[in-house]
């Protein structure tokens, strides 16, 4: 895959971001059959996966990183906090949040539907970048584990050449 992006945000004082790891965006990853992106990520080991849209606020998961495929329909995804950078996103692209991403829905096409995985199947938390959130979700997102597949590509993918 030629096209993929990477987007680097600091912490904004509200929504930490990730210090080391880059946001990776896969566009039209799965153009051709947006269906086979939940069995693709359960397949590549990213699990306790859900159907469903983006909250239309701010939030992270200091915990787990986290994989969105679009499934259908279109949307604009603020990544990164207030500061960060909005993203368009329509069904077969894949985004890959590493632990501590602020991601927020600002607008969708009715249909729009997102597939959400985890690494090993992590149950992740809800963070809304709170002040008493912090230093606790500080200390988690140093911690959390990288991924041993890329949650669209296995064990050879553009996330184990980010992610280091």
């Amino acid at each position: 895959m030629a096209n993929e992006q990477f987007f680097h945000f600091e912490d904004d004082g509200a929504i930490p971001n990730n210090p080391a790891l880059n946001v990776l965006f896969y566009p039209a990853a799965f153009k051709e059959n947006p269906q086979e992106i939940e069995e693709v990520f359960n397949r590549h080991n990213w699990l306790n996966s859900w159907r469903g849209g983006v909250f239309d606020y701010h939030h992270y998961h200091s915990n787990t990183h986290e994989a969105l495929g679009v499934s259908a329909g279109s949307a604009t995804l603020q990544l990164g906090g207030e500061q960060g950078e909005q993203v368009k996103v329509k069904a077969g692209d894949v985004v890959v949040l590493p632990a501590g991403t602020g991601h927020k829905k600002i607008e969708a096409s009715a249909d729009f539907e997102v597939i959400g995985a985890y690494p090993n199947g992590v149950s992740y938390n809800l963070k809304t970048g709170a002040p008493e959130e912090r230093p606790y979700v500080l200390e988690d997102i140093q911690n959390t584990p990288l991924p041993q597949t890329d949650p669209v590509f296995g064990k050879n993918g553009p996330l184990q050449d980010q992610w280091k």
